[in-house]
């Protein structure tokens, strides 16, 4: 039972008897029949647990997107209902609408629309709806809620696609009109052309060259079919918002876009996201398939509030692949102590992979440096510039292990992990 604001409005007429007549007995008379007529009205209002509710929603949609969601509402009673649905969203679902007016008469159906605009990502639920069935007199309510469950599965929202037609097409023309002319570890022989000033002399081929009584030189491509494992971080240090983004959704962002690049370059993909343990894996994909598993299994990972186990890293990816392959390792390297464990680990990958650790930067740290005005901006500019050579002795000591370094702001770390795998490509270290 609820009581409306038309009721509150009734009791509150029979303060008027007392401050003009000073009858308080008039009081009680006026407050006894209010009571009684809204009685009255809560034995006429139609019952809500005689509604039947069905749902129909998108699957997923991606953060940022806006999507609507419908309730079919059936009336099964005898009695014309009239009131308010409430449906039961949570907060970052971003449900608007979500109260709304309805008259269904008895046997008939009513759709109500809810507009969602996620600001999470993840699984969003429903898990109830209110229904409120007014009286006659709008005074006394009828509620109930009713179960009916509803998930919209929210995906990373991969801008960072932007970038994919510009690098694909430096990657067409690595892979195509300029041919690599040194031979590399990740290269393999392309074609037989006659040699032009400029060209390497370790690549012309003296067989050919003696056949045709002209000097020719081999060209190489870049391999294709090698692998790309990339591990993500999903640890507490993840979780750190930068430039009000999660860390963890700009290392979906690249891994994504990285994705993309080396499916289309032939490469194949694998990917882990793990702490002390594996949160989610895609391994065996390509093409369009890639990118939907990815997404997928990306959406509910939610950061872990703990230290991530470095150590079982390498035995995950042996798991994935025993050839050699690029490992993109995704995490944080603010500080030495937090990364002591990504440390420990990397002789043994670099023994037998090319690594890439990549890590976002705060671009509001880098602008801290150059405000010195006050006494605060510079303590907060000593502060900034102590991060900064923190992160410098850091990716110091991973070159020194045999790995690279990728470091960029939300926005830039994507292209720049995409530039790098391109750079890879080119070198013929992939």
């Amino acid at each position: 039972m609820a009581l409306t604001g038309r009721f509150v409005l009734l009791l509150a007429l029979g303060v008027l008897p007392i401050v003009f007549f000073g009858e308080p007995v008039i009081m009680l008379l006026w407050l006894l029949g209010s009571v009684l007529l809204g009685a009255l009205d809560l034995a006429l209002a139609a019952s809500p647990r005689r509604v039947t509710i069905e749902r129909g929603q998108p699957g997923r949609l991606r953060l940022g997107e806006s999507v609507q969601t419908e309730l079919l509402l059936t009336n099964t009673g005898t009695r014309r209902l009239r009131g308010l649905v409430r449906d039961g969203w949570e907060p970052s679902a971003g449900a608007s609408g979500v109260r709304v007016p309805v008259r269904i008469p008895a046997g008939e159906r009513r759709r109500v629309e809810v507009h969602l605009t996620p600001f999470r990502r993840g699984e969003r639920r429903t898990r109830h709806v209110t229904i409120r069935s007014l009286g006659p007199l709008g005074l006394w309510a009828r509620q109930a809620t009713i179960a009916s469950t509803g998930v919209v599965r929210v995906l990373p929202p991969f801008n960072s696609r932007k970038h994919l037609p510009s690098r694909l097409a430096r990657l067409q023309e690595l892979d195509g009109a300029t041919a690599v002319m040194v031979r590399g570890q990740g290269t393999e022989f392309d074609s037989l052309r006659e040699y032009v000033r400029g060209d390497d002399v370790r690549s012309i081929d003296w067989r050919a060259t003696a056949r045709r009584n002209d000097v020719m030189v081999r060209t190489w491509r870049p391999e294709r079919d090698r692998r790309v494992v990339i591990v993500i971080d999903s640890g507490r240090t993840s979780a750190a918002r930068v430039d009000n983004e999660p860390r963890i959704d700009t290392a979906f962002e690249s891994s994504l876009l990285l994705a993309a690049l080396a499916d289309r370059a032939g490469d194949r993909v694998d990917t882990i996201v793990f702490d002390r343990r594996v949160r989610a894996r895609v391994q065996g994909a390509s093409g369009a398939n890639l990118l939907s598993r990815m997404v997928d299994a990306m959406a509910p990972v939610e950061p872990e509030l703990l230290e991530t186990d470095w150590a079982q890293v390498p035995a995950q990816v042996r798991q994935v692949t025993s050839q050699r392959a690029l490992v993109v390792l995704m995490t944080a390297i603010d500080t030495a102590q937090s990364a002591r464990g990504l440390l420990s680990v990397l002789p043994q990958l670099t023994r037998k992979h090319t690594v890439l650790v990549v890590s976002v930067s705060d671009p509001d740290v880098l602008a801290a440096t150059g405000h010195r005005e006050s006494l605060d901006e510079v303590y907060r500019a000593a502060a900034a510039e102590r991060a900064q050579l923190d992160v410098a002795r850091v990716s110091q000591a991973i070159r020194q292990l045999g790995a690279d370094v990728v470091t960029g702001s939300p926005a830039d770390l994507p292209p720049a992990v995409a530039d790098r795998y391109i750079a890879l490509k080119a070198a013929g270290r992939l």
